[in-house]
């Protein structure tokens, strides 16, 4: 048995003569004498300690083999997948007039008619209920509740869909917070709606600079109070995005969430994202962690600081996973209010990366969106591999003009993963 290639080692601070060793593939960790790192090499282990061992992974028969079974490490995940994920961009209209703007000059009145909602329900139970996957659906926008009667009608006929056939439906909503009132989180609960993303961007100052009503007028406090009435109705994920200049400011919106009685168990996870730019365009990664560029190193310094600041305070935050491309998973689409179809949501509008419509179905697109780019040489030596999957191709499409190639992560995961591994076993220990 041999040291898997996707395992990465530190030094224990707390117990010099202990290492821990983490795989990124099976996303265990443990920590072990330095000897049981010797006899790993001289391949001298008790029974019971390579039993352990390979149980979790650390351990292989065979590097070469396991290395050969990570380019189907995807199709296998996508085999074994048993949800089909749709995000349905219901508008690009918007209530807030943000400084900065994931859509950018995409963004207008533009909402999805009822006649292609329809042919999104029929797109759905066709591609996914009807082969008996678990349907979930993210309404998305601009603001999607500026959508409501649509949404309302979406998670309806789908969730009726779904239950003739024996499958399950939820929902999700990614929003700004300023029109999920109470009220409106019971009535979509009831069509399905299990969790909604809410974007607060640090502090009401801070926060009101940079996303204010289209009126002018700050939107924290309306946020505010419609956070404390939803988060016991559904899984709330918050955060917001920071900059170079404010993320220092962040861990101050967690104080005011505990002085306002939103404490860490009515939250399902705090994360905070940097607004990066590039090529003239704002990124705000709201729907995937692994939508960081490792390119600036303020970022590291943000990710580690901000982290801890919500640990520390006891909030929930992701622990380290998995953060493949949506592009590798196959039963992931994003439709848009026209009824186009792409694998990303950063995509949306760049007809280049169209891969259909809910008319003609999905063409397929393998070649044109470079499906499994990250099958080659430095991809499969690298411990990384299983975290990444070649990392983000909307950043590679920005910082090259082209997604022929990996973005790279190797550098953030340098700089992060030992301190993330870290935190995760200190406040794992307090917490426990």
């Amino acid at each position: 048995m041999r040291l898997s290639r996707y395992v990465k080692t530190y030094p224990c601070c707390e117990n010099p003569s202990q290492s821990l060793i983490f795989s990124t593939r099976w996303l265990s960790k443990i920590l072990v004498p330095h000897s049981v790192l010797h006899s790993i090499e001289a391949e001298n282990l008790s029974p019971e300690i390579k039993h352990t061992l390979c149980r979790l992974g650390f351990l292989v028969p065979d590097p070469e083999a396991e290395r050969l079974e990570m380019l189907d490490a995807m199709e296998e995940a996508n085999r074994r997948s048993k949800e089909c994920r749709l995000t349905a961009v219901v508008n690009l209209d918007c209530n807030l007039a943000c400084r900065y703007c994931f859509e950018g000059n995409r963004k207008g009145k533009h909402h999805m008619s009822g006649g292609t909602a329809k042919a999104l329900i029929e797109f759905a139970a066709k591609n996914c209920i009807e082969r008996g996957k678990e349907l979930s659906v993210y309404f998305y926008g601009g603001e999607p509740l500026l959508s409501l009667d649509l949404i309302r009608e979406i998670s309806r006929k789908l969730k009726q869909a779904a239950e003739s056939k024996g499958a399950g439906f939820s929902s999700a909503l990614i929003t700004n917070g300023t029109l999920f009132t109470g009220k409106v989180a019971e009535e979509l609960a009831e069509l399905g709606l299990k969790s909604a993303k809410i974007t607060l961007d640090g502090p009401r100052e801070n926060h009101d600079y940079w996303r204010p009503f289209v009126s002018g007028k700050g939107s924290f406090d309306a946020i505010i109070n419609n956070l404390k009435d939803v988060c016991g109705l559904v899984k709330v994920q918050t955060g917001g995005n920071f900059t170079q200049d404010n993320y220092r400011q962040f861990p101050q919106l967690l104080d005011l969430f505990l002085d306002r009685g939103i404490t860490p168990d009515k939250l399902a996870a705090v994360v905070f994202a940097p607004i990066t730019k590039t090529l003239g365009e704002y990124v705000t990664p709201e729907f995937s962690d692994g939508c960081v560029s490792p390119d600036e190193p303020w970022l590291v310094d943000a990710a580690i600081f901000l982290r801890e600041e919500t640990l520390r305070r006891g909030f929930p935050t992701p622990k380290v996973i998995s953060a493949a491309c949506f592009i590798e998973c196959r039963d992931n689409f994003i439709v848009n209010h026209d009824g186009s179809i792409y694998k990303c949501p950063a995509f949306i509008g760049r007809k280049d990366h169209e891969i259909g419509n809910l008319w003609n179905g999905v063409r397929d697109y393998r070649e044109a969106l470079n499906l499994n780019v990250w099958k080659k040489d430095r991809c499969l030596d690298c411990a990384y591999l299983p975290l990444c999957f070649g990392g983000c191709r909307f950043f590679r499409l920005l910082q090259h003009d082209n997604i022929n190639d990996v973005q790279c992560r190797k550098s953030f995961f340098d700089a992060t993963l030992e301190a993330f591994l870290r935190q995760d076993i200190n406040y794992s220990r307090k917490n426990g």
